[in-house]
């Protein structure tokens, strides 16, 4: 083993365990800490740490689908916070809890790091609830539900003949397909497209309301060694946001995503496997032209956002999962993606590599 094949930064931090739920259409007869406790276990017991092992923990999740102010101080029941431990909270997807715990780990602050997220969609209306993320004075007050900008975003692919119907038909079908794999997944196998949504976006071009929790470890340098036979070095890692007003972002695009994978050094060599966040299909599209990503790239092999999308930990999941296959030797460079908000409007890329074989 020779390391990672490139480092950018002052310490090589790598994913060193990964872990997640089963993702359900609905968990009413368990609470976020019944949720995130055997995914925490799961994912300690990976690496044979202790929770008073861990440097620094950081958490993603949203008070909007709890329902209640400062909800994840519920979920630290979960984690263990007595004696007292480093920890920290993002109001996004796990995925940038992540970010925060690799600057932290950078730092030199600590070590090892777990990072976890959880999101029960089920309770409420996804739709209704994701309008408060928009500008408040001109385009909430309208009420646009999260479907239908995404129709206007697959609308505006579609316009500019850089994708059709079938086209989308195929990203849906190919997704769940692969999610056959997976035994994680909420929807695998054959699903019908079924019925419009929100023009030109059916049933099957859009992502499962569900409930799930993820959970990975990361740590530094010889550590990661020690705690995992082939770790997933994040040797680029960044993240970007568009403008807030969508009529000011050209749709078929994402600049955000492709300055972040710039930065990532993404374009430095090429990926075997790509795992995106891309909760509706349209959105493969525009996040493929994004990042450069040829046919021969495995695009969600897990089955990706349209197989299961607990908010605020399917970016994780992604990372997570593009770690998974780096441990088990199944890829030795991929780029993982997480977004937030509506038609791709916040942005992170991470670049993983295996050690050199």
């Amino acid at each position: 083993m020779t390391g990672p094949r490139t480092s950018r930064y002052a310490r090589d931090v790598a994913v060193v365990a990964f872990a997640q739920s089963d993702h359900l259409r609905r968990t009413d007869e368990l609470s976020e800490v019944e949720m995130v406790m055997p995914v925490l276990h799961q994912v300690l017991a990976a690496t044979g740490l202790k929770a008073g092992e861990i440097g620094f923990t950081c958490s993603g999740s949203s008070d909007y689908l709890a329902g209640r102010a400062f909800s994840f101080t519920m979920t630290l029941d979960g984690v263990g916070a007595w004696p007292p431990i480093s920890e920290s909270h993002v109001e996004m997807d796990g995925a940038w809890a992540l970010y925060e715990a690799w600057v932290k780990i950078q730092t030199g602050e600590a070590d090892t790091a777990l990072v976890y997220s959880y999101g029960k969609s089920s309770p409420g209306s996804v739709r209704d609830v994701l309008t408060r993320q928009l500008d408040p004075y001109y385009l909430a007050p309208l009420w646009p539900d999260s479907v239908a900008l995404a129709a206007l975003q697959a609308q505006a692919l579609v316009d500019a003949g850089e994708t059709d119907e079938p086209a989308l038909a195929d990203i849906a079908a190919r997704s769940r397909a692969d999610a056959v794999a997976n035994p994680h997944a909420q929807l695998r196998g054959a699903v019908p497209q079924g019925d419009y949504q929100v023009r030109p976006l059916r049933t099957g071009d859009c992502p499962p309301v569900g409930d799930g929790v993820a959970a990975v470890i990361l740590a530094a340098g010889d550590l990661a060694r020690q705690l995992c036979e082939r770790p997933a070095w994040i040797t680029g890692i960044d993240h970007r946001i568009e403008a807030h007003g969508l009529g000011l972002r050209d749709l078929t695009d994402s600049p955000s995503t492709r300055t972040a994978a710039q930065h990532a050094g993404l374009f430095d060599a090429p990926v075997d496997t790509a795992e995106l966040h891309a909760p509706f299909s349209s959105q493969e599209v525009v996040l493929r032209k994004a990042l450069g990503l040829g046919d021969t790239v495995a695009v969600n092999p897990s089955g990706g956002a349209l197989a299961a999308n607990p908010m605020m930990a399917a970016g994780l999941i992604r990372i997570g999962e593009a770690a998974s296959r780096i441990h088990r030797g199944a890829s030795d460079r991929a780029v993982a993606h997480a977004t937030s908000g509506p038609c791709l409007q916040q942005n992170l890329v991470a670049v993983l590599e295996g050690d050199t074989r």
